[in-house]
């Protein structure tokens, strides 16, 4: 069995801490993995307390998610906003979001 093909994601607001994780991994997944940072209640799609910006890398990021668009309007995506939990990446990325 081949391993997995390896991408890095910065938690830019976390002193640009970097992890490595699986292609195609879920960013709050790895964010608790690896103690990234980035806030969240639920991990679900629900709360929308996960909402963070893709500084680098967006076009990484897989297709939006209807949960998605209950928190974020067609502006916040358009300017890179996304849910961690419903959001999977499939490169590098660097990821930051508002401390509360």
């Amino acid at each position: 069995m081949e391993a997995a093909e390896r991408i890095s994601v910065t938690f830019a607001t976390n002193d640009n801490k970097v992890v490595q994780a699986d292609k195609g991994a879920n960013l709050l997944r790895v964010s608790i993995r690896e103690k990234g940072g980035v806030p969240f209640k639920c991990g679900g799609g629900l709360c929308g307390t996960c909402r963070c910006h893709i500084d680098v890398g967006i076009e990484h990021a897989d297709k939006v998610k209807p949960k998605e668009l209950k928190h974020l309007t067609q502006e916040d995506l358009d300017a890179g906003y996304r849910m961690a939990c419903q959001t999977f990446v499939s490169g590098d990325v660097t990821i930051s979001w508002v401390k509360k």
